[in-house]
């Protein structure tokens, strides 16, 4: 595999190994990682890499446990770029394993051993390897069990494979119980156990009845096989621990089937037992890597109590109902952890909350009640409205409130809360929130009136409800409220209904006419411009169409060109200049109305507003760019049949004449405006922009 210049990885490994002095050894060594990085650079692991990281990994197991080269040679390889990091831990992994397996005396056995513990310190790639060697070994012996039927009716105690499962089982077992050991690995095992002391104990009716006990900790010894005392004793004592007994938990709510409530009362008996282990270990846990493991452990028992419920007795709905002590201590578990610093522990208090709901509504369903006129869901409701709105979890578990009982319960409760959640979007950590439970809401708002409606004044209603206080904030609000707004609200609110936009324009027009803002205040034409930008970049308005004429017209434009606040006249020009489309065709009007505003705001104070400036005319120019070789393609095809263009409403070479004279226009403006006297400012902006021509436009003339 060496190259004939000797450059490549199998060239410098084929010469470190025909060397007999280790100091040279190292010296080669060293020089791995750089040219794999550079390698790396290519994006691919071509064969010839693959075959060498393999040799890699038999020269690093077949060194001494003392030889200095192994150290270095793990040291280098700690530093293995990214992207070589699966194929040379699978290397790894496949080579200890094939020393495992032709391993026949003591000698081989020592080596092994020597390999791992090497493997295992400071060395991140062997500490992989061997992670993934030990989870494999486990996970290969789950798939067996449960996918060959065989294993499901052994009861042969004397049968070889009886023997071999009960030597697993122990691994299994002592692997569970040593902390020392990763999580992941005692995680998987504890999954082992519990499958095979389903596939082995017998009768099947009384495996509930053991896990309760193993996981209470209350084993009576004199009643249990001699087999499984012998496998498993040290979780029949009391002194289990506290991950182990969490992992135990996650196997039983794994590997026994809980639906439809097959295991009949002794199952539902160990479904309590269960949370009631889980509550306990939720206030003993303090290590974050097993707080995480207990969420989602906590978060797997509510979907197997969920199962159950679809068929279960009345006793199990009246301790599963929202009344009941375990739903008292699921919602302490939510509002305790709904604020976690970590995302995806947050994440299961809302899978918690929402099946907190769902069990609910099953244990009531034989009653025949009403879920939104429920006593429990309605002071649920109640306790969560009455929080504090800095409170995060609050908006996620309101969400999942709406998503059960709809929107119109909650209003009826709390008619101003779209005002009250858009009040808090001031706040930039509380936003993301804000705006996903507006979403939630409005289009359960409008689901709902759109089903039962015989005519179109829903809308009015829904509008009234989402966008008359979205208008408020927009005229009144603050200057981070509307920040916020525009850009995570009112995109989403338009998405759900795009007509709505004529409904905002028809009175923000009107309130505009009366109160237009001013040096200070964006006013009601501030709100107009920024809605409409806003409608523009996500689609849902069009210029050279009658939807823009009929919404606003160039005089109104022109108002915000010129509007004394420079928001207005930065989110005016936005309009006009922004797209969701590059390739959209620039109206005869936008261009007029481009003109008209560098003719009066070159001067520009502020550094920012003229950044702000320039890269929206870029913007402008890229369309021109980029929206000419369509007219140029549509002029050569010369279609006689069709003389328009659908978006220009006329002939291409007439739109590209345009285009021609509009650049020309704005280039002489520009240079006009370097005049000897002409402040800085207006320098600034006018070379900035001819710099932007030049660059979008890089033909001379």
């Amino acid at each position: 595999m060496a190259d004939v210049e000797g450059k490549n990885l199998a060239s410098l490994l084929l010469r470190c190994v025909q060397l007999t002095d280790g100091v040279s050894q190292i010296h080669y060594v060293k020089q791995i990682v750089p040219l794999l990085e550079k390698a790396n650079k290519n994006g691919k692991c071509d064969p010839t890499i693959r075959s060498c990281l393999d040799i890699l990994a038999g020269i690093y197991l077949s060194l001494n446990l003392k030889n200095p080269l192994k150290k270095v040679l793990a040291s280098s390889l700690n530093d293995l770029p990214e992207f070589f990091l699966t194929e040379a831990t699978q290397s790894f992994t496949s080579r200890l394993q094939e020393e495992l397996n032709t391993t026949t005396d003591l000698y081989s056995y020592r080596k092994v051993i020597d390999n791992i513990s090497s493997c295992m310190e400071n060395f991140d790639l062997g500490r992989s390897s061997v992670n993934n060697l030990l989870e494999n070994g486990i996970r290969v012996s789950v798939m067996l069990v449960q996918k060959v039927q065989g294993f499901q009716r052994l009861h042969l105690k004397s049968s070889p494979t009886w023997q071999s499962m009960c030597g697993l089982l122990s691994i299994f077992t002592k692997f569970l119980s040593d902390d020392d050991l990763l999580q992941t690995i005692q995680s998987t095992s504890g999954l082992a156990v519990i499958l095979f002391i389903k596939a082995m104990f017998h009768p099947p009716e009384k495996i509930p009845d053991l896990i309760s006990s193993l996981l209470l900790r209350s084993v009576d010894h004199t009643s249990i096989p001699e087999w499984l005392l012998n496998c498993c004793r040290s979780l029949c004592c009391s002194d289990v621990s506290q991950s182990a007994l969490l992992f135990l938990c996650q196997g039983t709510l794994t590997m026994l089937d809980w639906q439809d409530g097959r295991m009949g009362p002794s199952g539902e008996a160990l479904l309590l037992d269960t949370v009631r282990v889980l509550f306990t270990l939720s206030s003993q846990i303090k290590e974050s890597t097993l707080e995480m493991f207990l969420s989602r452990i906590l978060a797997s028992w509510t979907n197997s109590a969920i199962q159950v419920l679809e068929s279960s007795s009345p006793r199990l709905k009246d301790c599963l109902n929202g009344n009941s002590d375990v739903v008292r201590r699921l919602l302490e578990y939510v509002y305790t952890h709904w604020e976690h610093p970590l995302d995806a522990l947050r994440h299961q208090t809302k899978i918690i909350f929402r099946n907190i709901l769902q069990m609910h509504q099953l244990a009531l369903e034989e009653s025949g009640s009403d879920l939104a006129a429920d006593g429990f869901i309605f002071q649920l409701t109640e306790s969560l409205l009455r929080l504090e709105w800095h409170s995060k979890g609050k908006y996620t578990c309101l969400g999942c409130l709406v998503d059960y009982i709809g929107i119109e319960h909650i209003l009826a409760l709390a008619k101003t809360i779209p005002s009250q959640i858009l009040e808090v979007m001031g706040d930039q950590s509380l936003v993301p929130y804000a705006s996903d439970l507006l979403e939630t809401m409005f289009k359960n708002h409008k689901s709902r009136l759109k089903s039962r409606a015989v005519d179109s004044t829903w809308i009015d209603k829904w509008h009234e409800t989402w966008v008359s206080p979205l208008l408020f904030i927009l005229c009144e609000g603050n200057l981070d409220q509307k920040s916020y707004v525009i850009d995570y609200y009112l995109p989403k609110l338009l998405n759900c209904n795009p007509e709505s936009l004529s409904y905002m324009v028809k009175i923000l027009q009107t309130s505009a006419d009366a109160k237009t803002g001013s040096y200070d205040s964006r006013g009601a034409l501030g709100a107009l411009m920024a809605c409409l930008r806003t409608a523009r970049a996500h689609g849902h308005l069009q210029s050279a169409t009658d939807a823009w004429r009929d919404l606003v017209s160039s005089a109104r434009i022109k108002q915000g060109l010129i509007h004394q606040h420079c928001q207005v006249r930065i989110d005016t020009l936005g309009l006009l200049c922004e797209s969701n489309r590059s390739t959209e065709i620039v109206s005869t009007e936008e261009m007029e109305c481009i003109q008209f505003f560098i003719t009066y705001n070159l001067n520009s104070q502020s550094p920012g507003v003229r950044q702000q400036i320039c890269s929206l005319l870029k913007k402008l120019f890229c369309r021109i760019q980029e929206s000419s070789q369509v007219l140029y393609k549509l002029e050569q095809s010369k279609s006689k049949h069709e003389p328009e263009n659908q978006l220009t409403r006329q002939h291409p070479s007439v739109s590209l004449q345009q285009y021609k004279n509009f650049m020309s226009s704005i280039c002489n403006s520009l240079f006009e405006a370097l005049f000897p006297g002409s402040s800085y400012p207006t320098r600034f902006s006018a070379l900035t922009i001819l710099g932007s021509i030049a660059e979008v436009f890089p033909v001379p003339e």
